[in-house]
């Protein structure tokens, strides 16, 4: 007796919505990406939305990016759908770092309007020159880091923390000679207590 091939098992999705103002709404993003669900035959499990909330602030602020995170932590689905990278984050660097957590637990991310999706074969390649990108980015970061740095050098600017006076490097060594602990000089001098262990390894 043959046996009955298996049919495919249905796609689990969950689906991230994000607007930047009160004045927005997610409902288009909803209506697209749900239809787009009900044509591929997936199963939308979980709808994660921020509303409101800039694309540039990070997942700490950001509640249902956050939920959706700790979700594919336990694998809970097998795609992310959403209406646009830009959805995801304003920071190529911070949307790398999200799509490599979707990377190491196996769950693929549809972008809408990109029309990327990583269980494809021309997706996953998408997917690794965004990588290319993001690492670009962070060379222009330092180079301009780096600028700004040398032209204060240039300019005479001080770079780093400013030095504490001597005056009152002085009278920590003072205090600490008569016993006095490193909590209670901070306090007499109104200097953080960082300071007043510096000066202090250095007797």
């Amino acid at each position: 007796m043959d046996e009955q091939p298996q049919e495919p098992a249905v796609k689990k999705v969950a689906i991230y919505l994000r607007v930047s103002t009160d004045s927005q709404t997610t409902a288009n993003q909803r209506r697209e990406l749900q239809a787009v669900a009900a044509r591929s035959g997936w199963e939308v499990v979980k709808v994660y939305e921020d509303a409101g909330i800039s694309g540039a602030k990070g997942r700490d602020k950001r509640p249902g990016l956050d939920a959706m995170m700790k979700a594919v932590n336990a694998k809970e689905f097998d795609m992310v759908a959403a209406w646009s990278v830009d959805r995801l984050g304003r920071s190529l660097t911070d949307l790398l770092a999200i799509l490599q957590a979707l990377r190491d637990k196996g769950v693929d991310l549809f972008l809408h309007q990109q029309g990327l999706d990583t269980s494809t074969t021309a997706g996953r390649a998408m997917f690794q020159m965004l990588g290319v990108f993001a690492e670009f980015e962070r060379g222009i970061i330092r180079e301009r880091v780096n600028a700004g740095l040398a032209r204060a050098r240039e300019k005479g600017t001080r770079l780093g923390r400013p030095r504490t006076p001597v005056s009152v490097e002085k009278r920590i060594r003072s205090l600490r000679a008569k016993g006095m602990g490193v909590l209670k000089i901070g306090r007499t001098l109104g200097v953080g207590t960082s300071v007043v262990q510096r000066v202090v390894d250095a007797m």
